[in-house]
């Protein structure tokens, strides 16, 4: 008997588990970015934004390229915090909290307008 096809659950449970690792070592890299930062005088405000966005996007890449779903809410505040941050550093002086309130809002609605939209309805 030939055991090195993958068992679809185990092959479920497996890409769990990396994603749990992309997520713990994304978490990392926010504190180790925001530690340093705080660390060096005089940084640029909006740099931290573009750390952030670049986590966030890199995290959603890691899971494409792995065949884990991508997170739109993560890939979607991940692009604004990245466009934030450059607006700051261009010195554009954006409304960042609340763009990013009306951004966060506006997410969860499309989230539940989809999630309806492919489950069947127990409302008869």
């Amino acid at each position: 008997m030939d055991n090195s096809s993958p068992v679809p659950g185990n092959q479920d449970s497996g890409k769990r588990l990396l994603d749990r690792q992309l997520e713990g070592i994304s978490w990392a890299l926010f504190l180790i970015m925001i530690g340093g930062l705080w660390l060096i005088p005089n940084v640029p405000g909006g740099l931290w934004l573009i750390g952030v966005g670049l986590i966030m996007l890199g995290l959603n890449v890691a899971r494409y390229l792995k065949g884990i779903r991508v997170h739109a809410f993560s890939s979607v505040l991940g692009a604004l915090a990245l466009l934030l941050g450059v607006a700051e550093l261009l010195g554009l002086g954006l409304p960042v909290l609340p763009i990013l309130l009306i951004v966060i809002g506006a997410s969860i609605i499309f989230d539940v307008i989809v999630s309806s939209a492919t489950r069947p309805s127990t409302l008869r």
